[in-house]
C-alpha cells in the first residue's frame, strides 16, 4: 500500500478531485439532455479540439515551471518572466489555427461564431494563464489547493448549465458558451488573488532564450501528446460520425474520463516528490512507482466492471434521445484499466526526466487511434470509434510501461 505523505496526499486529493467527479458528472448531466445529442456532439467535438491546442499554449513552460519550484522556489519569478509572455504569444498563434480547423471540421451552421470564439479565448488564453497559477501551488506541495482552484471554474460553468436548464433559456448553446467563457475570466482573477506572491511586472517579461525554448520543447510535446491522448477521440467522433451519434460518443466517453479520477489523485500526490527524488537516485521511488501501477491496474480493473453494470442505468439518465450510450460505455469499460496505467505511467516518466520517452508512446498511441478509428468505422460502423480507443489506450499502456522498466533497469545496471 502507498504510505506516509503520499497516502495523505492521495487522500487528501481524491477527497478534491471526488467534488470535481461531482461537479463534472452535474454538469455533463445537465448540458447533454439540455443541448441535445447533435448540439452536444458538435460542441464536445470543439471544446476537444480548443483543450488540445490549448495544451500547446505555454509551450512547455508551465511543466518548467513546476519542475523548478519543486527543486527550488527561488526560481520562480526567473521562470514566469519568460513564462506568461510565451503564454500570450503561442495561445495568440494557436487561436487563429484553432479557428480554421474548426471551420473545417464542422458542418455548415453546427455552431455560431459566438460559440466558437467564447470557446477559443477560454482554452487557448485564459485557461493556459489560469493553469500557471494553480502550478505553482501543485508545485509547492499544495496539491488540494490547486485542485480546488481548478473546481472553481467547473463550478461556475455547472452554475451556467443550471440556469440555463432550469429557466429554460434560448438559445441554450450560445447562452452555455458565453458562461463557459465568464467563467475562465472568474477563476482567473480569483488565481491572481489566491497567488503565493505577485508574478513579475510586465516590464520584467521577455521571451525565452534558446537554451529556455530547447527544454521547454520537451515539455511542450508532453501537453500536446497528454491531451491529445485524452481529447482526440471526441474531435473525431464530429468528423467520422453523424453528430448525433457523435454526441451518444462524447457523452459516453466524458462519464468514462471522469470515474478514473482516483488514479488522477495518486499520480497527483506522488509528482513532487518524484521530480525531487528523480527517481535514478532513489529505490524508494523505484517501489513507488510499482505499487502505484499495481493500485493502478487494480482500481481500473474493478471499476470497469462495475460501470459494466451500471451502464443502462447511466444511459436512463440521460434521457431517451442518447439510446445507445449503454453500448458506448460497455465498449469504452475495456480501455479503463489500460487508461488508468497509462496515467501512472506517463507521469513518472515525466518526473524521472524522460519527457520524450512519454511524448513517444501517446504519439504512438495518437497515430494508433487517428487509423484505428478511421478504420473501424468504415469497417464496423459507429461502434468503431470506442473499439478504436481501446486498441489505443492499451498501446499506450504497454508500451509506456516497457519504457518505464528499460529506465529501471538502465538505472540498475549502473
Amino acid at each position: 500500500m502507498l504510505k506516509g505523505p503520499v497516502a495523505l496526499g492521495t487522500i487528501r486529493t481524491s477527497f478534491v478531485l471526488a467534488l470535481r467527479l461531482f461537479i463534472q458528472a452535474g454538469t455533463l448531466l445537465l448540458v447533454a439532455p439540455m443541448l441535445g445529442p447533435k448540439e452536444f456532439g458538435a460542441f464536445a467535438g470543439i471544446a476537444s479540439l480548443a483543450v488540445l491546442l490549448g495544451a500547446l499554449s505555454t509551450f512547455g513552460t508551465n511543466l518548467v515551471l513546476f519542475g523548478e519550484i519543486s527543486k527550488e522556489s527561488t526560481k520562480r519569478n526567473q521562470v514566469l518572466s519568460y513564462a506568461i509572455p510565451t503564454t500570450l504569444l503561442c495561445g495568440g498563434l494557436l487561436f487563429a489555427v484553432y479557428l480554421a480547423v474548426a471551420f473545417w471540421l464542422l458542418p455548415d451552421n453546427s455552431l455560431s461564431w459566438q460559440v466558437l470564439l467564447a470557446i477559443g479565448i477560454a482554452e487557448m488564453l485564459l485557461q493556459p494563464l489560469f493553469g500557471l497559477m494553480s502550478t505553482e501551488h501543485h508545485a509547492l506541495g499544495r496539491i488540494a489547493r490547486a485542485q480546488l482552484m481548478q473546481n472553481t471554474f467547473l463550478v461556475l460553468r455547472l452554475l451556467t448549465a443550471a440556469i440555463i436548464f432550469f429557466l429554460g433559456l434560448t438559445p441554450a448553446i450560445d447562452i452555455y458558451a458565453g458562461g463557459y467563457f465568464l467563467a475562465s475570466v472568474l477563476a482567473l482573477l480569483l488565481g491572481v488573488y489566491c497567488l503565493p506572491e505577485r508574478w513579475p511586472h510586465w516590464q520584467e517579461w521577455r521571451l525565452p532564450r534558446l537554451e529556455e525554448w530547447r527544454h521547454a520543447f520537451g515539455y511542450a510535446a508532453i501537453n500536446i501528446s497528454k491531451s491529445g491522448s485524452s481529447e482526440l477521440d471526441k474531435t473525431l467522433a464530429v468528423k467520422l460520425l453523424p453528430l448525433e451519434a457523435a454526441g451518444i460518443y462524447a457523452a459516453g466517453s466524458r462519464v468514462v474520463g471522469a470515474i478514473t479520477l482516483p488514479v488522477t489523485a495518486m499520480t497527483l500526490a506522488a509528482l513532487p516528490r518524484l521530480f525531487r527524488e528523480s527517481w535514478s537516485h532513489e529505490v524508494n521511488s523505484k517501489k513507488l512507482l510499482r505499487l502505484m501501477h499495481v493500485a493502478a491496474f487494480a482500481y481500473g480493473c474493478v471499476l470497469a466492471g462495475g460501470v459494466w453494470l451500471v451502464a443502462p442505468a447511466l444511459e436512463m439518465l440521460f434521457g431517451q434521445k442518447y439510446q445507445g450510450m449503454c453500448e458506448v460505455i460497455r465498449w469504452l469499460c475495456l480501455a479503463i484499466p489500460g487508461i488508468a496505467l497509462r496515467l501512472v505511467t506517463g507521469n513518472a516518466l515525466l518526473a524521472i526526466d524522460k519527457p520524450w520517452f512519454r511524448f513517444f508512446f501517446e504519439l504512438v498511441g495518437m497515430i494508433v487511434l487517428v487509423l484505428a478509428c478511421f478504420v473501424l468505422v468504415v469497417a464496423i460502423g459507429n461502434v468503431g470509434l470506442p473499439v478504436g480507443l481501446v486498441v489505443a489506450e492499451w498501446c499506450m499502456a504497454v508500451i509506456g510501461f516497457i519504457l518505464v522498466g528499460l529506465v529501471n533497469s538502465s538505472v540498475s545496471n549502473k
